[in-house]
């Protein structure tokens, strides 16, 4: 509509410079487009429509002008009342002429009988795209031998879509405390920093065998911390090198969908988007990974999941070189 107004003032400005003195019929406001348009193509089609359009529009604006300044209301008023019956007429355009409309023709010595104005559009605001409802996935975890269901990880991947990256999350801490890790089990998202803190009044290292996540730690003594980054997934078995008993384990899961199973083995996993799903369960007593495809529907998904309890004790604990420990170590 802005390019309306400019196309319509230049060409007012360049008639108006070529207008002969008043009261002399002007020479540019002939019934004919003055600019020959040949049509050969539904592009040239169209152009000559636009132009003839605007023409019509400039015509009507300009035909009552010149009437109005000689004093011919009657054709001045005329003229306008047809420009503002045009269908798709700018705003801008009504808006100036209207009122010009209304008194040529009460100076004419008639009431002029005009269309509405056209209402303002509103614009239309872009509705945002709908996120996809998201659920919960409740389950219960059975198995894990003598150690019972308990600190089982399940996790979700989808298979009828991309599973989103997780966020790493924070304030991952470990504390070693009356020779334990605490707590034993600790499910995290790929990228995200777990601290060890020692809390007893012995001094205490870290290590991991678990490739690609494994690291090895200096002994820290009570207060002291440190802090380890897990980039990979997988479970990682946490030992320290003076204390044979203590052991733990990081599970590092590549998707945002995961939970952890109580004493009783049930666990909830939140924000879960309808859809496919293969489910993974982790539990330090089995030996294998419990793997199997799920659906999550609209309302969610209540599910069983067994997990084994077969691992075999070890024969010998590491030390942090993946070799037996010396008897001497330990206290």
């Amino acid at each position: 509509m802005q390019s309306t107004r400019i196309a319509l003032l230049t060409l007012l400005a360049a008639s108006a410079a070529a207008a002969p003195k008043r009261g002399d019929k002007p020479a540019w406001l002939g019934d004919d487009l003055p600019l020959p348009l040949t049509v050969k193509t539904p592009q040239d089609l169209a152009f000559k429509a636009l132009a003839e359009r605007q023409y019509l529009v400039f015509n009507l604006l300009a035909n009552g002008k010149v009437a109005w300044d000689a004093g011919d209301y009657a054709t001045a008023a005329a003229r306008w009342e047809s420009l503002l019956t045009l269908p798709g007429l700018d705003p801008e355009i009504d808006r100036v002429v209207r009122p010009l409309a209304v008194e040529a023709r009460t100076k004419a010595g008639g009431q002029a009988a005009l269309p509405p104005p056209p209402r303002e559009e509103t614009p239309a605001v872009k509705a945002e795209p709908k996120r996809p409802s998201t659920v919960t996935v409740n389950g219960n975890v059975s198995g894990g031998g003598a150690a019972g269901p308990g600190g089982a990880v399940v996790w979700l991947r989808r298979i009828d879509g991309p599973t989103p990256k997780p966020e790493p999350a924070t304030g991952k801490t470990i504390v070693q405390r009356g020779k334990l890790f605490l707590p034993r089990v600790l499910p995290v998202p790929v990228g995200t920093q777990v601290t060890f803190r020692n809390e007893d009044d012995i001094a205490h290292d870290v290590f991991s065998l678990s490739k690609p996540n494994d690291f090895n730690t200096n002994l820290f003594k009570k207060g002291g911390s440190y802090q380890q980054t897990f980039e990979k997934p997988g479970a990682v078995q946490l030992l320290c090198n003076i204390h044979p008993t203590m052991l733990g384990y990081v599970v590092v899961v590549d998707t945002p969908w995961f939970g952890q199973a109580d004493a009783s083995g049930g666990f909830a996993i939140k924000g879960v988007p309808p859809g496919e799903y293969e489910l993974t369960a982790w539990h330090e007593a089995s030996s294998a990974e419990t793997r199997e495809k799920v659906s999550v529907g609209a309302s969610g998904a209540r599910l069983a999941v067994t997990v084994g309890g077969d691992r075999q004790s070890p024969s010998f604990v590491p030390d942090k070189y993946g070799k037996p420990r010396q008897p001497q170590l330990g206290y």
